[in-house]
């Protein structure tokens, strides 16, 4: 086991100006489970090809532990990944896939077979080490694929969007089973992955990634309740932060003529006016008729709760001035009294639970 470490690790692919990672400082503790996130293209898969050998580090450096590994071979860095189309060989059966590393590494026999046996019964696959890969389901493969990683007893495992070839219902069984195996090993791993409720759920820290720079890392419910800027604020949370511009006032921020409360100290760190966040689940309903106004456009019905999808009036800040202009905006309510559709409700934010943005550059003024 090890710990892992991107000291300004950069990369440039050739013909590029522009990083697809630029300037990436992380540390992994030894034995922690870091997922990279991020919407396609950010530079999540290049770092963790970079961590593996796959690329080229053009500036910094990364270590393995206390060992400089940048100019390693892949081979040379004790490193195991798992690919998101599990790579098996089709003509080898379970057994033999699993080991062929080992194998390869001139691995005797009989501690090939003790390996591959002892990953087999953790991964639940002992029955079908006999079986070839056509013969299994994609759960089943991909349980493969990472016993072929565990069997190597490597430092650091990665993965690369392991599970998105996988049904949803699978998808859920197998990131449990991820999770789960990795505090049992206590293997560090890094793990990439563009769904952030896959991200939220698995791992111990969390890594924010936008155009090749990283935006926050942070445990999931640090980055949850205090996203660092306003790309984090939208990007992590299912359904998405409401974000709305809104113009300082007395009192706090108006929000379609009504005031949301925020203190004056934080006000202070902007000018004019700022970006006002608030989750679908951080509001409730005002029976008085003070609160946001939103006209309702959708009711989505899950049981015990509903989300409404509607818009309101809020003002926007542009050249010309202030104008009202529609922003959508959800709400979770109770589900067993939702509003109809083409119904005004009037939503009030949780006190606590408002996140305030400089409107400019989109950092984070509230605490």
């Amino acid at each position: 086991m090890a710990t892992v470490t991107f000291d300004h690790a950069t990369r440039i692919y050739p013909g590029n100006s522009k990083p697809s990672v630029d300037d990436l400082n992380i540390e992994i503790a030894d034995g922690e489970f870091l997922v990279l996130v991020g919407p396609s293209g950010c530079g999540k898969s290049t770092s963790l090809r970079m961590l593996a050998g796959l690329e080229e580090v053009n500036e910094g450096r990364i270590l393995i532990g206390d060992r400089d590994v940048t100019n390693l071979s892949p081979k040379d860095r004790d490193v195991a990944m798992v690919f998101q189309n599990y790579a098996l060989y089709p003509h080898m059966s379970v057994a033999d896939n699993m080991g062929f590393a080992l194998k390869i590494a001139g691995v005797d026999k009989s501690e090939i077979r003790k390996r591959v046996e002892e990953a087999a019964k953790i991964l639940d696959l002992s029955e079908y080490l006999d079986r070839k890969p056509k013969a299994l389901s994609g759960g089943q493969r991909q349980r493969v694929a990472m016993g072929r990683a565990i069997v190597r007893s490597p430092q650091v495992f990665l993965m690369d969007e392991p599970l998105s070839n996988l049904d949803a219902k699978l998808r859920v069984q197998t990131r449990t089973q991820i999770a789960s195996l990795q505090r049992r090993l206590g293997v560090t791993t890094v793990y990439v992955t563009h769904d952030q409720v896959e991200a939220m759920t698995m791992g111990d820290r969390v890594a924010v990634l936008k155009d090749g720079i990283l935006q926050q890392c942070d445990t999931p419910r640090r980055m949850y309740d205090h996203p660092a800027n306003v790309f984090v604020a939208g990007f992590i949370g299912s359904p998405a932060m409401n974000l709305l511009d809104a113009p300082i006032v007395d009192g706090g921020v108006d929000v379609a003529g009504h005031t949301v409360p925020v203190a004056r100290e934080e006000l202070s760190k902007a000018s004019g006016h700022v970006t006002l966040g608030v989750r679908p689940e951080d509001l409730h309903m005002s029976e008085d008729g003070d609160g946001i106004p939103v006209t309702v456009d959708v009711v989505e019905e899950l049981g015990a709760d509903a989300y409404i999808y509607g818009s309101t009036k809020a003002k926007q800040v542009g050249t010309t001035g202030e104008e009202n202009a529609d922003s959508p905006f959800i709400a979770r309510v109770d589900g067993r009294r939702p509003p109809e559709k083409g119904e005004v409700v009037y939503l009030e934010p949780k006190q606590g639970h408002v996140h305030v943005f400089n409107a400019d550059s989109g950092e984070r003024i509230s605490d």
